[in-house]
């Protein structure tokens, strides 16, 4: 029901997670059969409309004689132990349990066996949870053995590794066993967790402290190596007022995961939950992130190259600006390396905002700020604070509601005019197959240099075709070019404008009717070669 209704309202979205109710008794690698009669016919389903499934696991396997997880962990001999050779039994959802040791080949092997159960039902993710490892109102003893690779460790030496091995034995095993790749999200780890899997920040509560701290918490995960990082969006525990929900929604656009998740017995947190003007200003953002996504994807792709995260710390580029460093400015981030997000509390009428050495543009109009200098602003609940870098270089496309469906064959590259040469890797692949470890990617360096009045496309790099036919060169704050230059031939830009929330309708749930906003723009369309473009202008 919620993934038509979604498709029904035009909402894009890509993937359906399930807590841990869809289990038998919360037994791990079990379904709950009155709930979830067929999962495989579920999940084939959810496919056909563009979803994926993700599901939630724990460490712990319930001490159950005859139940098939428990028995074939007891045979192979994978549970963590006490010196006397008794498996340490702790109490979680299920009841009391034994727990895999995942700090050991052989029990990671047998996890990596077990999440074929997964495989054939159809789930395409795993939700990795409870992994510190957490256990009801006892602290799990020092003395308890882990293997350690063979070179055996007390629980001291083993506890923050832990959570690693485990998601490590998670993607393995779905890299093993499901046929694309797999999406893993994790609570826990530990250094080298980003080649496994996401991280989300835990339970969180619907208040406006909590959404700010999850702000500064993947801002803090982005500075220790976690780029793919997300909060849960509405507050996990109670229920958000309308304006904070919308805020939080809002922001949601502009982090790396952005997963709605409520607990039991709270509020609904479906955008259409909250009325008619939170639907429509919910939708507007969500599409913005998915006309976003070739920025966002190649984003990503730096991550996996030089570890620059997705939300970044001001503090990454402007080290040596003391301003950045005051705790009214604590919650302004970049999101790449173009846009410079400022959230406030949903109560606030008007926020202080800190702007950085440069020139900024403001998303929605191109009004520009100039930096190294602190503005306040008025605030409206259905337009987040954000800012374009003088210089950025933007990739976007048109919009679809999910992943799984192929855009138009024309890429908008946006170039926002700047005093500061800048450059843009841009990369695509299949997005579901290996093939980009055998060269099966599309890449190339987009550069904006003012001092030679020039934007250049490099020369596509790898074997992987790209679907996008034509480039629309979208030019801010050109105005006083009427024509470009392409490989020697002059091209008159057309005047235009355009519209980042166009999608819905732009309406404020406390204020009234917001008329949409939009930048004026001049732009030019051209073949999308593989070879190098050059465009003077």
């Amino acid at each position: 029901r919620v993934a038509n209704t979604l498709r029904e309202k035009r909402i894009p979205a890509d993937g359906i997670t399930l807590d841990i109710h869809y289990m038998e008794a919360y037994k791990l690698f079990t379904w709950d059969k009155n709930r979830f009669p067929d999962p495989l016919k579920m999940n084939t389903e959810l496919n056909r409309l563009g979803f994926k499934t993700t599901v939630i696991v724990d460490p712990g396997i319930k001490v159950e004689k005859g139940a098939g997880a428990y028995e074939r962990g007891v045979n192979d001999g994978i549970y963590i132990k006490y010196p006397d050779g008794q498996p340490y039994t702790g109490q979680v959802w299920p009841g009391w349990c034994n727990f895999p040791d995942f700090t050991s080949a052989k029990g990671r092997e047998w996890w990596k066996k077990e999440v074929k159960f997964f495989a054939d039902a159809g789930v395409s993710g795993i939700w990795n949870d409870m992994n510190e490892i957490a256990t009801w109102g006892q602290k799990m003893p020092d003395n308890v053995l882990f293997d350690y690779d063979g070179l055996k460790a007390n629980h001291l030496q083993a506890h923050n590794v832990y959570g690693l091995q485990m998601v490590r034995a998670s993607y393995e095993g779905a890299r093993q066993h499901m046929e694309e790749r797999p999406f893993l999200l994790s609570r826990s780890g530990y250094a080298g967790l980003q080649r496994y899997a996401a991280l989300w920040t835990g339970d969180n509560r619907a208040e406006d402290d909590h959404m700010l701290a999850g702000v500064r918490l993947l801002s803090s995960l982005g500075m220790s190596g976690v780029a793919f990082s997300g909060m849960d969006i509405g507050g996990f525990t109670g229920n958000p007022t309308t304006a904070l929900y919308t805020r939080w929604m809002e922001l949601g656009a502009f982090t790396p995961y952005f997963r709605n998740h409520t607990q039991l017995n709270t509020k609904s947190s479906e955008p259409w939950s909250y009325g008619e003007d939170v639907l429509d200003i919910s939708r507007s953002y969500i599409s913005l992130r998915y006309q976003l996504m070739p920025y966002l994807y190649s984003t990503f792709y730096e991550a996996t190259q030089n570890g620059l995260p997705v939300v970044r710390s001001l503090a990454i580029n402007y080290t040596h600006d003391p301003h950045i460093f005051d705790t009214q400015f604590q919650n302004q981030y970049l999101f790449g390396d173009a846009f410079m997000i400022a959230p406030f509390e949903s109560t606030k009428d008007f926020g202080k905002i800190y702007f950085p050495a440069g020139k900024w543009y403001e998303l929605y109009n191109d009004e520009i700020q100039q930096g190294s200098q602190d503005k306040i602003v008025q605030l409206n609940l259905s337009k987040l604070p954000v800012y374009v870098k003088a210089g950025s270089i933007i990739p976007v496309q048109s919009l679809v509601q999910t992943t799984q469906q192929l855009p138009n064959d024309t890429l908008t590259v946006h170039v926002y005019n700047g005093e500061t040469a800048n450059s843009f890797v841009y990369y695509e692949d299949d997005g579901k197959s290996y093939a980009y470890e055998r060269g099966g990617s599309y890449k190339r360096t987009i550069n904006f240099n003012p001092a030679s009045k020039e934007i250049s496309f490099g020369k596509a790099e790898g074997s992987y075709k790209t679907h996008f036919k034509v480039i629309k060169l979208a030019l801010h704050g050109f105005g006083e070019s009427n024509a470009v230059t392409i490989s020697g031939k002059k091209h008159d830009v057309k005047t235009g404008k355009y519209c980042w929330l166009a999608a819905a309708a732009n309406t404020d749930p406390t204020v009234g009717v917001q008329q949409a906003e939009s930048c004026p723009l001049k732009y030019v369309v051209i073949k999308n070669e593989d070879s190098a473009i050059k465009i003077n202008y």
